[in-house]
């Protein structure tokens, strides 16, 4: 036993001469080399790939700490900005010469034909005007979901909803409730559905509750008349920018009042994997653009055509069924008035207004068909009822009011009751008045000094 301690520690010297270590160090030094080679000889680690390591490259500066949110306001207002000033505005301008060219054919061929003065005025000033009027916007609701798609396919929007995650958890939310809200630029019913993927149900109810205030697609053609009535071209996209803002700001503040009220609490953790950026598939594009399009068409010739012709007959007939010698005296003029004062301390009293924003209920591009119908189709006469500011003001108030039946069907399916529907339309509508009104004042006062 004696000769086998001695021949170890000869060894262990050895080992510390040759080594330059001590006995516990080149033991360690000697496990981890032989666990090394056999992790050499046993294990295949992958090499980074090229797409991860440009995602990174690419990432340094869209979702660096300083640089993402300057980076995130530059792309939408590019996005804005060839929608509403270039492309999207010019494939509208020749839409518009198209709807015109085709209403005077069929003006002419129906006062050659000698139809009914009725029958002429339900199909032209009616139907050409009213939906025709809505139809001309789709050009730019296709161009800004073609941007849109394309920033989400190359993998953008996910890195959005990582940057967001720290300014929601300042208002109560986590990164997880941006996705539904961005959906809600596009549509509030998909939005709240959306909602059900969220974990806590606090977070999903304060999230149903915020997404009216996304600006949803629906309201473009009411920003896309005013805009093109009251300011010159270069200013329409800031115009566009501006509102949008107004409502996440608006939806922030609402927020942070459900935080220390309602919904007191701390978020849920946010994880999620960023995949690596790709270029975008040609087919998801315009499969998406196609479904906004179809979407659109859809409640063109459906609910805006009924709500148009139902605006047709309200303006055209008086109380007795009679034709109305003026629009003053019609059955439309006697519902809108009875509400008209609502609105006169924002500065639009007018019962042409009211009855638009009433119709709007049904579906917002309705807000621009009644318009057009009022005005007896020319929308020049936009000057008669607003001037630019009070055209201001009118945004604002479209911007914030009640959201469509549809998406208010949808609250009520996702929050259980028609109460909480109900809650969510006063809301809104309550919250919509005090801010036009906030906007309207102010200038009034401004004026003044």
């Amino acid at each position: 036993r004696q000769r086998q301690m001695c021949i170890r520690d000869s060894c262990i010297v050895q080992m510390e001469n040759e080594t330059g270590l001590d006995r516990n160090a080149a033991l360690a030094d000697m496990r981890y080399t032989f666990i090394e080679g056999v992790v050499a000889a046993s294990v295949v680690k992958c090499h980074e790939s090229k797409e991860h390591a440009r995602s990174m490259k690419i990432d340094r500066i869209l979702t660096g700490k300083y640089p993402a949110l300057p980076m995130f306001l530059v792309v939408m207002f590019l996005t804005f900005y060839l929608t509403f000033n270039v492309i999207g505005q010019w494939l509208s301008d020749l839409l518009q010469l198209g709807i015109d060219a085709l209403t005077g054919v069929v003006d002419a061929a129906l006062t050659a034909y000698g139809i009914n003065p009725v029958v002429h005025s339900l199909i032209i000033d009616g139907v050409f005007a009213g939906v025709g009027s809505v139809l001309v916007f789709l050009p730019i609701i296709v161009t800004l979901f073609f941007f849109l798609s394309i920033l989400e396919d190359t993998g953008y929007m996910a890195r959005v909803a990582f940057v967001m995650d720290q300014l929601l958890r300042r208002i109560g939310l986590s990164g997880r409730s941006f996705v539904p809200m961005l959906i809600g630029f596009g549509c509030s019913v998909p939005a709240i559905m959306a909602t059900r993927t969220l974990s806590s149900d606090r977070d999903r109810k304060m999230t149903i509750l915020l997404t009216p205030f996304m600006s949803c697609s629906a309201k473009l053609p009411i920003y896309a008349l005013f805009t093109t009535a009251f300011f010159p071209r270069q200013w329409r996209a800031v115009v566009m920018i501006g509102l949008y803002i107004t409502g996440i700001l608006c939806g922030i503040l609402y927020a942070i009042l459900l935080k220390f009220t309602k919904y007191k609490g701390e978020p849920v953790p946010f994880v999620m994997e960023l995949p690596n950026y790709r270029f975008p598939s040609a087919r998801s594009v315009c499969q998406l653009i196609w479904e906004k399009a179809r979407d659109f068409l859809q409640k063109a010739f459906t609910i805006i055509f009924v709500a148009t012709v139902l605006i047709w007959f309200l303006q055209t007939f008086d109380m007795r069924l009679n034709v109305a010698a003026s629009a003053d005296k019609s059955l439309l003029a006697a519902i809108g008035s009875f509400i008209a004062p609502l609105f006169r301390p924002l500065g639009f009293g007018d019962w042409r207004v009211s009855t638009a924003l009433i119709t709007g209920f049904t579906a917002k591009e309705s807000v621009v068909s009644t318009l057009t119908v009022l005005l007896g189709g020319d929308t020049a006469a936009l000057t008669t009822l607003f001037t630019p500011f009070t055209g201001i003001v009118f945004l604002v108030f479209t911007l914030l009011y009640t959201p469509c039946v549809a998406a208010i069907a949808a609250v009520k399916r996702e929050l259980g009751g028609a109460r909480a529907a109900a809650g969510v339309v006063l809301m809104q509508c309550g919250i919509a008045w005090i801010v036009a009104f906030a906007v309207s004042y102010t200038h009034l006062r401004a004026h003044e000094t």
